[in-house]
């Protein structure tokens, strides 16, 4: 099942002609936003060259959306391609999660932690 088949346009907070932008529905932090391609597509690698491009402007949408209503210290950027990968949505998705100061008692290292014991070095 695909949950983003019939997201409510009321959940909507922004898109462009390639993506849709939503609050996500089971956020790590407050503000947690996703970009949902329009376009049945399964990930990041799947993209053609004019989403790839308009993906660029559809994070800066998401990144001036969650300012409005947030103060993020940072800002992590993911997609999960691959069920080894993490992907439990077969659609793309990319996460745009706003961190904040003392969120976690050491960010150091960011999205290297996604493999137990990379994320220090």
């Amino acid at each position: 099942m695909n949950p983003f088949k019939n997201i409510p346009l009321n959940r909507i907070i922004a898109e462009n002609n390639l993506f849709i932008i939503v609050r996500d529905i089971y956020p790590v932090s407050p503000g947690h936003t996703l970009i949902i391609s329009k376009r049945d597509t399964t990930d990041y690698f799947s993209l053609n060259n004019d989403e790839k491009k308009q993906l660029i402007n559809a994070i800066d949408i998401a990144k001036k959306k969650i300012e409005i209503e947030y103060n993020p210290d940072g800002y992590n950027i993911g997609m999960n391609c691959g069920e080894t990968a993490g992907q439990t949505v077969m659609h793309f998705h990319c996460h745009v999660i706003p961190r904040y100061i003392g969120d976690m008692v050491n960010p150091r290292g960011g999205i290297r932690h996604c493999i137990k014991g990379k994320g220090y070095y």
